[in-house]
């Protein structure tokens, strides 16, 4: 079997993969995650996904790749790792009440044979309606910063939901496993 690389610096990623128990290596790809014009969000995760891949692939010339990326979007807008308290706090005001998207791109690229298996996943986050009170109480104990859509849904980010909408609760986190593990089979890694 073919050595693994996670195309990740998140440790979010990290952590769902060693659920899987396999042998693996982190190596972070840097690439343009500018939209294009027009852009859908599904689009874009899928399409970052296999070029974060696709940056290792020189580096890793006899391995199996896996890139995922994840495009959260709240009605038009995107949302984005938010980075300081402030956005935070707009990001969970503007999700108040609302349903937010979380699209995840994920790939796995045989670097060997140069095929790539790809898939997406989505989930829905449908939020509760909050108080600005509850909003600052939750970024304040969590810090959210790194996480797009501000809330860590593994940790007291659930509390912030009314409901979750996805065939893989992974998903969310920004690792689909259960499309992970087919792909890795389409390319002859059998987890179990």
């Amino acid at each position: 079997m073919p050595a693994i690389i996670l195309a990740s610096s998140s440790p979010y990623r990290a952590a769902l993969l060693r659920k899987l128990q396999l042998d693996f290596e982190i190596c972070a790809s840097h690439v343009d995650e500018t939209p294009l014009p027009g852009e859908s969000a599904q689009h874009l995760a899928l399409r970052l996904s296999k070029a974060k891949a696709n940056a290792l692939s020189v580096t890793y010339p006899e391995h199996l790749i896996i890139g995922s990326d994840q495009v959260a979007v709240c009605g038009e807008q995107f949302l984005n790792k938010p980075g300081n308290r402030e956005q935070a706090i707009l990001q969970l005001l503007t999700q108040s009440g609302k349903s937010a998207q979380f699209y995840t791109g994920i790939c796995v690229l045989d670097t060997a044979s140069n095929k790539m298996h790809s898939a997406i996943d989505s989930c829905i986050v449908h939020f509760k309606t909050l108080t600005q009170k509850q909003i600052e109480r939750y970024i304040d104990l969590e810090q959210p910063f790194d996480c797009a859509g501000s809330f860590k849904s593994e940790n007291l980010g659930i509390a912030l939901f009314s409901s979750i909408e996805t065939s893989d609760p992974n998903t969310l986190v920004g690792l689909p496993l259960i499309k992970l593990i087919s792909l890795l089979s389409e390319a002859g890694v059998e987890v179990i």
